[in-house]
């Protein structure tokens, strides 16, 4: 049950980061510790120790819901000053 739960929730942060593509990674980073590329990074972990094999590239499409080159031209914006300054500040 726990798992259908968590893959439930899962999921949900997926569709919910996909509605919200306005949100830039760097802001995630900034306030949470962890953006979209971090997800990926994990999803693809979970399946090596799975025995899975997945490239970076096949992790990414899964949490970008498409190639990350493809989400970076049409949603990514460049890092403002303020943005960049805020990210040092938090890995500080």
């Amino acid at each position: 049950m726990s798992i259908e739960l968590e893959a439930a929730a899962f999921r949900r942060l997926l569709k919910h980061l996909d509605d919200n593509k306005d949100v830039q990674n760097i802001d995630l980073m900034i306030l949470a510790g962890f953006c979209r590329n971090c997800l990926s990074k994990w999803y693809r972990t979970a399946a090596e120790e799975r025995g899975i094999p997945l490239s970076d590239e096949q992790a990414r499409e899964v949490i970008y819901g498409m190639p990350y080159s493809e989400w970076k031209a049409k949603h990514q914006a460049p890092a403002s000053d303020a943005q960049l300054s805020a990210l040092a500040a938090r890995q500080a």
